[in-house]
């Protein structure tokens, strides 16, 4: 008898924290936005006194830096307790010195990254790949997810492999846009995933642990003669990595029935323009190819999940025969390279080849940029150029050094079941949080998918919110900002004046007003140009003091 499925709806930082609670003993934390919820999630099951798939509560120690507690990892580790950590942006790059040791000393943890941007000429607090990206020469493996249940579903595959591996795991996935994005997933089951443990590695690494009653040397100095040859002696554990995490993709693919490759293909079987990107951006890509393979498009998607170690034979196998131009997308900026990471790494995978396609490389979403599906359809008309720019990039206008792709006019994209809302309000006003019980009301009492996504500006309390909420009868794959909502809510009036409230908004849509104004001050002091909108896009209005209400 087939096992009921049971969906919960959850953000990307719940869903990790779910699978990383399984299988840690120990957790040191250190708060930073936006991976703090992981680690709240982790001490408040832990404190409810939550078991483990070893039968014990999570032991959690909260430090006073991310340094400390990627320190108290690498001594967690020693002592043989399977031992994680949550962090993202300069918090991660106060551990790289740890990691170093820990992937050196070849010991088995997962450190899960909500990856986020890095201070350049500013400070900026959202979402991008320039932390992970900081991490590739630790000799950490990293693994990537694109959506929330990628996230529940890939997690447990950087755990099992860490542990039969040995060699230690980023398991990272976009800050706020999947860390924070709520969606009704399915659950994986601890009673599940039990089974797929190596028990024999699993006891290897407890025996390793440092003990008075078997005495090794261990973190000495080493001088020329001896550093360089001991340094390649990890290659062979390196080499073992993509067969282990193929192994337990397959496992987890036949737990829920969703596939999972090391490098996974979506598009026409005979794609001649593939682009390769990974994280988010691989959803809203989606969303892009279904559109164009209906017109007749020749076109594919290669979704990276195992990012390191880099398996140009897998890569190479997920690669249509047709295929004859790629673009690579980067979610980060390497100043004065010859390419962002990912692109190298794919040219460096066709180097060898006679009839290696055309490659080109961009980049995308800085700081949480916006990524739509007609960005991405943009990039496969850059591909079908008789000379396709390279080093582009996407979703803004650069009219100072012109490497930007044109933006054309957003198009709804996301299916004609999915019913879209957009409510701007004050932060701390309670939009946010009302609109979080709304989704989880919808998705855990209906047939429905559902999806919810909220913007700050970095002021938080006190600045603008824009709640993102979707709904409907098939999976919901947009993991980018409403563009074309059915249903707008401005909850401040003097938004009117500062924002484009109406932008998009769809014909015979609806507006709903929170204001001091009655009916004939609003006829009066509505801008006209909002006017001329209701009117020509035949929008119904509605209007609410509410704040006199809840006074």
């Amino acid at each position: 008898m087939a096992k009921e499925k049971k969906f919960i709806t959850c953000d990307g930082n719940q869903a990790a924290a779910h699978i990383a609670y399984m299988f840690s003993e120990v957790a040191a934390i250190y708060p930073i936005t936006p991976s703090s919820p992981m680690a709240e999630h982790i001490d408040e099951w832990a404190a409810a006194g939550q078991k483990n798939l070893f039968g014990d509560t999570v032991h959690v120690q909260e430090m006073q830096s991310e340094g400390g507690a990627a320190g108290a990892v690498h001594g967690s580790l020693q002592a043989g307790a399977l031992t994680t950590t949550f962090t993202a942006s300069q918090g991660l790059l106060l551990m790289i010195p740890n990691m170093y040791k820990i992937a050196g000393e070849l010991l088995p943890c997962v450190f899960h990254v909500s990856a986020r941007t890095l201070a350049t000429h500013s400070l900026c607090i959202f979402g991008d790949h320039s932390d992970v990206m900081a991490c590739r020469q630790t000799g950490f493996a990293m693994l990537c997810e694109g959506s929330v249940q990628e996230v529940m579903d890939l997690s447990a595959v950087a755990h099992l492999t860490a542990i039969e591996s040995r060699v230690p795991f980023i398991n990272f996935f976009d800050g706020f846009r999947t860390s924070h994005e709520y969606q009704k997933i399915e659950v994986m089951d601890m009673e599940e995933l039990r089974p797929l443990v190596n028990q024999k590695a699993l006891a290897e690494f407890r025996s390793r642990a440092m003990s008075p009653e078997r005495p090794v040397a261990r973190g000495m100095a080493e001088n020329p003669e001896t550093f360089f040859a001991h340094r390649e002696a990890s290659n062979k554990y390196y080499r073992e990595i993509p067969g282990i995490v193929e192994k337990y993709m397959q496992a987890v693919s036949k737990i829920t029935g969703r596939k999972y490759d090391l490098f996974s293909y979506y598009g026409a079987e005979d794609a001649e323009q593939l682009i390769i990107c990974m994280g988010s951006v691989t959803e809203a890509a989606r969303e892009a190819i279904d559109h164009l393979m209906q017109e007749g498009r020749k076109i594919g998607m290669i979704s990276v999940h195992l990012f390191r170690p880099f398996s140009t034979k897998h890569l190479l196998a997920a690669v249509p025969k047709t295929v004859k131009r790629i673009a690579v997308l980067d979610r980060t900026k390497e100043p004065g390279a010859e390419g962002e990471p990912l692109y190298l790494d794919v040219k460096e995978a066709f180097y060898n080849h006679e009839d290696r396609p055309l490659i080109v490389g961009g980049r995308y979403g800085l700081g949480s940029a916006d990524t739509t599906p007609t960005m991405i359809i943009s990039v496969y008309d850059n591909l079908s150029l008789p000379e396709p720019k390279n080093h582009f990039s996407l979703g803004i206008v650069d009219d100072v050094t012109f490497e930007s792709l044109p933006l054309e006019k957003e198009q709804a994209l996301g299916g004609k079941s999915i019913f879209e809302a957009k409510f701007f309000g004050l932060g701390a006003d309670g939009t946010v949080g009302a609109n979080k019980n709304s989704i989880k009301i919808i998705g855990d009492n209906t047939d429905k998918y559902c999806q919810a996504y909220f913007s700050y500006d970095s002021k938080k309390s006190g600045g603008f919110t824009c709640s993102h909420l979707r709904f409907g009868d098939t999976p919901i794959r947009s993991t980018y900002q409403i563009k074309t909502p059915n249903f707008v809510a401005c909850h401040v009036q003097a938004y009117l004046r500062m924002y484009h409230v109406t932008e998009g908004l769809r014909d015979n849509g609806t507006f709903l007003l929170n204001t001091i104004w009655d009916s004939e001050e609003l006829a009066k002091n509505l801008p006209n140009n909002i006017k001329r909108y209701f009117a020509e896009h035949n929008i119904t209005v509605y209007y609410i003091n509410a704040t006199k209400i809840a006074q």
